[in-house]
């Protein structure tokens, strides 16, 4: 279910210390119900899609992915010196001293994301390209009956004129296939880990 922005700016998050430059894009109910120390397996379950190539599992996603990727490789959107740490300063020189000496989170490989911090709440990754500067929040909140879910923020800063237009182009395509397909995965692999789990 797609948020309103209020759903993320609402909450005492530790992005906006960070980021209040940025632009809260989409914000996502995840249906990823748990209890309140479930964090930990939901951003388990993210860095290893992202690892994977795709932020998020199953077929329809990794071919969504695999279409911006290639995209990316094609008009130079991704290579290297376009991203962060070269063309774009990385918000890891913004975490205030607690955040930049707590935990960061999990390595997500050579993928484009970087993680920037972990909290018992929160987690934050970053990617940057010449299109875009952009942050995946990834917030545990509780669901109004006694449990817990998570929460997926969007958070974008458009790099020039070319970015703006780029986001307004895949638009469209991020609302009809790419988060739909996104968030049914995300829900099917947290079903079949909380399983899994359980059996042990």
């Amino acid at each position: 279910m797609r948020l309103p922005r209020t759903a993320h700016t609402d909450r005492p998050w530790r992005i906006h210390e960070i980021a209040g430059d940025f632009t809260v894009e989409d914000v996502w109910a995840l249906d990823t119900p748990g209890g309140p120390d479930d964090l930990v397996w939901l951003v388990r379950q993210t860095a290893d899609g992202i690892r994977d190539g795709v932020s998020g599992e199953g077929a329809v996603s990794r071919v969504l992915f695999a279409v911006r990727w290639k995209l990316g490789a094609l008009l130079g959107w991704d290579k290297s010196g376009t991203g962060i740490g070269t063309r774009l300063p990385s918000l890891h020189n913004r975490l205030p001293k607690d955040l930049r000496e707590g935990p960061q989170g999990p390595d997500l490989g050579s993928s484009p994301f970087t993680s920037l911090y972990l909290r018992d709440d929160e987690w934050a990754a970053e990617m940057g390209n010449k299109t875009v500067h952009a942050v995946m929040h990834i917030g545990w909140v509780p669901d109004g009956s006694g449990g817990y879910r998570g929460q997926m923020a969007v958070l974008v800063k458009p790099n020039g004129p070319f970015g703006t237009l780029y986001m307004a182009a895949i638009k469209p395509f991020r609302y009809v296939g790419v988060y739909p397909a996104l968030m049914r995965s995300i829900a099917r692999e947290w079903r079949a880990n909380a399983a899994a789990r359980g059996a042990r």
